[in-house]
């Protein structure tokens, strides 16, 4: 029989590196917006938790600590994989107009791919070699078409060289000390996106830090919450009636400012958060399965569906919780959390 250890852990940037980069890539950029309502602009007509959070030295004793609160619960989470020692880590993540384009936006893909040299953030800085696991992959991808699932698998990346940022910023947050990853990785790409994926058009320039809300040719809907958590349950009977030792991460934060047009883009929708938190702790994630896409866009909580895959995986269980830190003014909240061996 087959084990899994679950980790529960976010990809956005800011977890690592210099503080500022929490404040300047989402917030600082559009209060700088004509998009953004001028009354906006003014701390003033911020939440109260909002304008403690940006103070008076723009965020940057908060970030200092946002940072000192996550880095630990990532080493800790890295320190059970590698005690773990798994066959293989497999990743849900959403790609975001990286890998997959106008040629082909599946709801589900995985990657059965022996390596793959990856670059740093977003393809900047130090490159590295992410192992893979092709056997595993193509293992996965027949059980799951099988069950009925019919998901994508790629042997091969089209557009770039190497996975988008989910998948790869997971694993440098998972080797902040620089050791090196070399479990092997299967990522499994989930279209979180759907209606609001940030498709560049010939008559409109590319919009950064929002989504597009009033696109009147939307590519293709993410999948429904529902599919998503079967789909990861299904995952989860597979790994263990195999012989295989797997890792499986759900990696994303929650609500994004980015995807909150409600709060002009500029916080994300902590209240919603809080009731997914109070769920994960509770063991309650199974309530996931019934959210609808128009809550989940509403909170702009898009990415959720890769923890909604991890949910229907670790089904049952409970998490270790280590870290909640949440936070106004840095686009999204991160957690990690580890769901142990049974």
């Amino acid at each position: 029989m087959g084990q899994i250890l679950g980790i529960g852990c976010s990809h956005g940037p800011g977890i690592i590196g210099p503080p500022e980069t929490l404040t300047e890539i989402y917030l600082k950029y559009n209060l700088r917006s004509d998009l953004t309502p001028p009354h906006m602009k003014d701390p003033k007509n911020w939440p109260a938790r909002m304008r403690e959070e940006w103070a008076d030295d723009e965020g940057m004793a908060y970030a200092r600590a946002y940072q000192a609160k996550l880095q630990p619960a990532y080493r800790r989470a890295r320190e059970a994989i590698d005690a773990f020692k798994p066959d293989f880590v497999l990743i849900f993540g959403d790609d975001q107009y990286e890998v997959f384009k106008e040629d082909l936006i599946p709801p589900f893909a995985l990657f059965a791919i022996d390596e793959v040299k990856c670059g740093g953030s977003r393809g900047e800085g130090n490159s590295f070699i992410v192992k893979g696991n092709r056997e595993a992959g193509n293992y996965l991808a027949r059980g799951l078409i099988m069950n009925g699932f019919d998901v994508g698998c790629s042997w091969k990346l089209r557009n770039r060289e190497d996975y988008g940022h989910a998948f790869t910023w997971t694993i440098q947050y998972l080797d902040q000390d620089g050791k090196g990853f070399d479990h092997p990785v299967i990522p499994f790409s989930i279209n979180c996106y759907g209606s609001h994926m940030r498709i560049p058009r010939p008559n409109r320039p590319a919009i950064r830090g929002r989504i597009v809300v009033d696109d009147d040719d939307p590519p293709p809907p993410a999948p429904m919450p529902w599919r998503v958590y079967d789909m990861g349950k299904a995952v989860a009977r597979i790994i263990q009636e195999s012989s295989y030792r797997a890792v499986v991460i759900g990696s994303s934060s929650w609500s994004h400012a980015s995807l909150t047009a409600k709060n002009h883009f500029l916080w994300p929708d902590i209240e919603a958060d809080r009731r997914r938190l109070q769920e994960l702790e509770s063991g309650e994630f199974h309530k996931w399965r019934d959210l609808t896409p128009e809550e989940i866009n509403d909170a702009g909580q898009h990415e959720i569906l890769n923890w909604i895959a991890l949910g229907g995986a670790m089904e049952g269980r409970k998490p270790e919780f280590l870290t909640f830190a949440d936070c106004y003014i840095f686009n999204s909240e991160k957690t990690v959390c580890i769901f142990p061996v049974e």
